[in-house]
């Protein structure tokens, strides 16, 4: 495979993984952890999760999954190029 794939492999995974950081930080806290040690642990009086909420998790879960074959395309494409 050439290289531009492994530099497209590598730009892509870098801003999946701020991505996924941004997106992992914007998620409610659920009680009992560190985010209720600084603060966040006042629970709202709504039960269940808003529509904003779910399609943070499908975004993250995206995000996350192109992550994830990021990884594994630069594995993939490193052990081609090192022929073991």
């Amino acid at each position: 495979m050439p290289i531009w794939f492994a530099y497209t492999l590598i730009v892509l995974l870098v801003i999946t993984s701020f991505m996924l950081v941004l997106l992992i930080l914007l998620h409610r806290g659920k009680g009992g952890g560190m985010s209720s040690m600084f603060g966040g642990g006042v629970s709202s009086s709504l039960a269940g999760s808003s529509v904003a909420e779910k399609n943070l998790d499908r975004y993250t879960v995206l995000v996350g999954i192109v992550w994830f074959a990021c990884i594994v395309g630069l594995g993939l494409w490193l052990r081609l190029q090192v022929g073991v």
